[in-house]
């Protein structure tokens, strides 16, 4: 196998993995340097490199996944940016869709715009819906636009014309002005990054895109240079929102597309280890120092969507953030990671997130300067994690600064003491987390009942045991490099992109030339993206998203590979009707359906993870040397758990809970009723003693002995 490096940039840790010729992995973390986030990448490189003494000129390829472009549309700290739109159309970002994210909320307050007005200009032309021309292209108000833009001092400019979709001849026309007058200036046009109808996602999603642009192209071209300088003479990949593997060229020009590029790689992580283990039905759990995120996956694939909400205001509420319209992994993502801060509101209760110390100066057991309680600080208190077992090189924990940190920010507010706080701000994180995927499994219409839970990230194995419990899920995998799980997950992705266009058909009088025309287009579009990263063989996927006449709103329907013909209508009809059967449970008569949007995927073809058969064969029970308090939330005290390192456990060891297992990059948690079973691979399997009741952790044998049963 070709030696390659993948490199998640997280907002506490950077996770770089080596995977060596022989399949094996090793990995390292380090902290994130927020202002310059490539600094934190070429440390980890130079010393994963050092430790395995890799030459760096073997490496073959490095691929890379970062939040960068996220924060920098959360926190607005973008370019200058300018919309340019059609005259009329001034306010759509603004005044955004009827919805509302409060239904009953008198006072409700909408997010801002990405792009404030006064930074808004507008043109006269306009087409219609079939891309006709109405009005014509404005030459002297496009000029004066222009004029501007330069007195503006802009250093991007995002260009939305109504219909655009449908012809991009006007927003081209615009560009080639704006790239001859001011060539210094980054241009986006809505029709190449988002050819899709519905005018106030395409315009959010095209700002997004110039709004970062500059940015993220400088950055990339920075890393790549330095990686250069450095001996890694070898291409540079990103990893994409859609799972994928982009080059650097196609994500300096869409950097969009990266918002949800390192949560992305945990998906595809947990999918390799669902096809693995033959698990068709998984919760994918991925925590790390800023947030977590909670996929499903059936089938051995992580749900997918063509839109997704950046920087929602509210928590778990549709509608409440900013609208990206691109291929996307779906997932929710919630501000609830080791470093979120706890807080104690107006009401005197708990509080956790979205603020995050992130890793700098972080949580305040790092004794790096951080004065405010998080979960971390929460989880040294409750004896979770502890100094003399904590894995992250560089960083002395201290439970002094922990337990201030949560006198100061929780006890002192609500009459606690460390310990109590601890266990408050534990349950409420817990409890969040654990909202979201019953909200996320709701709202795609699923029941978790039956699922595995995959857990991976450098927080997530310490929670997943509770979560376990509280969604009442059987089964609980940890895998091996479960630390850097995404990271891992970089370098088991496809070279992928995926062309979406809107083209609206119905089936009364369905366009199936125009549709054929349509879907050979986006497929070589999708193609030449692949080919810039390899020449290995190719999968196509096509879909297009329809609905009843009259609905505001379209599912997704895989198509064949065989072209339309006079037929076509009839087949596609019958396609619809059992997709929606599925979403809803009952088709509705005699309506005419509509065809919406069309998406052609093109992936490249990667090898199939080997088959691990899990086992409940026990060979031996561990040794325990040592032992800690630890606070177990089901038997509600504290308890002595076994201390254990993942690397002294061999397949076929069983472990009872309460119990702590430590490895250099993450620990697992058991409570008294937890059973973990290691598998032949190393991978953690973990279940619940039934014979244990939920609310005491006594077993049901002691309470009959004592009267209570």
């Amino acid at each position: 196998m070709p030696v390659r490096i993948g490199a998640d940039v997280g907002g506490t840790f950077t996770d770089v993995v080596l995977e060596r010729e022989d399949g094996t992995f090793a990995s390292t973390k380090v902290l994130t340097t927020h202002q310059a986030p490539e600094e934190a990448i070429l440390a980890g490189v130079m010393q994963i490199a050092a430790e395995t003494g890799t030459n760096l000129s073997d490496v073959e390829q490095i691929i890379h996944g970062t939040t960068l472009a996220t924060n920098a549309l959360i926190e607005r700290r973008g370019a200058r940016t300018a919309l340019v739109t059609t005259d009329g159309f001034r306010d759509v970002i603004e005044t955004r869709t009827e919805s509302r994210f409060e239904q009953y909320d008198l006072n409700i307050v909408l997010p801002a715009p990405l792009i404030e007005r006064e930074h808004r200009m507008v043109i006269s032309e306009r087409l219609n819906h079939r891309g006709e021309v109405l009005v014509p292209f404005d030459e002297a108000g496009a000029n004066a636009v222009i004029e501007r833009i330069r007195d503006g001092g802009y250093q991007s400019v995002a260009v939305g014309f109504i219909h655009s979709y449908q012809n991009p001849m006007h927003e081209q026309k615009f560009r080639d002005m704006v790239k001859a007058a001011l060539p210094e200036v980054a241009v986006c046009i809505s029709s190449e990054v988002s050819p899709q109808m519905r005018e106030y996602e395409r315009f959010n999603t095209v700002c997004a895109n110039a709004y970062v642009q500059p940015l993220m192209a400088s950055y990339l071209v920075r890393l790549r240079d330095e990686l250069k300088a450095r001996g890694a003479d070898c291409p540079l990949y990103m990893i994409h929102s859609g799972g994928g593997l982009m080059s650097v060229e196609t994500a300096a020009a869409f950097p969009v597309r990266l918002v949800e590029s390192g949560p992305a790689g945990g998906a595809i992580f947990a999918a390799d280890l669902a096809a693995r283990y033959n698990r068709d039905r998984v919760l994918s759990f991925d925590m790390g120092g800023t947030t977590a995120k909670i996929s499903m996956i059936e089938d051995f694939t992580p749900q997918t969507a063509k839109t997704f909400e950046v920087d929602r205001s509210a928590r778990f509420k549709k509608g409440s953030g900013m609208p990206i319209s691109i291929p996307v992994i779906e997932m929710i993502e919630i501000g609830a990671g080791g470093g979120s801060i706890a807080s104690v509101d107006s009401l005197g209760q708990i509080r956790i997130g979205p603020h995050s110390a992130g890793s700098e100066p972080g949580p305040a057991a790092y004794d790096r300067g951080g004065e405010d309680a998080t979960v971390t600080d929460a989880n040294v208190e409750l004896g979770r994690l502890h100094p003399d077992t904590f894995g992250a090189s560089g960083i002395d924990l201290s439970p002094t600064k922990a337990a201030e940190a949560i006198v100061h920010s929780v006890g002192s507010a609500l009459d606690m003491d460390a310990l109590t706080a601890a266990i408050g701000i534990a349950e409420v994180v817990d409890e969040n987390m654990t909202n979201a995927a019953r909200v996320h499994a709701v709202e795609n219409g699923k029941d978790l009942s039956g699922y595995t839970m995959i857990a991976f990230g450098g927080g997530a194995p310490l929670h997943a045991a509770r979560l376990l419990d509280k969604l009442g899920l059987d089964e609980l995998l940890v895998p091996p490099g479960a630390g850097v799980g995404s990271a891992i997950g970089f370098l088991r992705a496809p070279f992928s992109y995926e062309a979406v266009r809107s083209f609206f058909t119905d089936t009364s009088d369905f366009d199936w030339q125009g549709a054929n025309l349509m879907l050979d287009e986006l497929a070589e579009e999708a193609t030449s993206f692949v080919r810039e990263g390899t020449d290995a063989e190719t999968v196509v996927l096509r879909q297009v998203s329809m609905r009843y006449a009259g609905q505001g709103w379209e599912i997704p329907v895989t198509l064949t590979d065989a072209p339309f013909d006079a037929q076509a209508a009839e087949l596609l009809a019958a396609e619809f009707t059992k997709a929606y059967e599925q979403f809803f449970g009952r088709a509705i008569d005699d309506l005419t359906i509509e065809a919406v949007s069309w998406a052609v995927r093109v992936s490249s073809v990667v090898e199939a993870p080997k088959q691990a058969e899990l086992t409940s064969d026990v060979s031996g029970v561990a040794s325990v040397a040592t032992t800690r308090p630890m606070y177990d939330p089901v038997a509600g005290r504290r308890v002595d758990a076994a201390i254990m390192h993942r690397d002294d456990l061999s397949p076929g060891i069983s472990v009872s809970g309460p119990g702590v297992i430590i490895e250099s990059q993450t620990t697992t948690v058991l409570g008294a009723h937890h059973r973990c079973l290691v598998q032949p691979d190393g991978t953690l399997r973990i279940t619940r003693d039934t014979g244990i009741t939920r609310d005491t952790g006594i077993t049901r044998d002691t309470r009959i002995a004592r009267g209570e049963a």
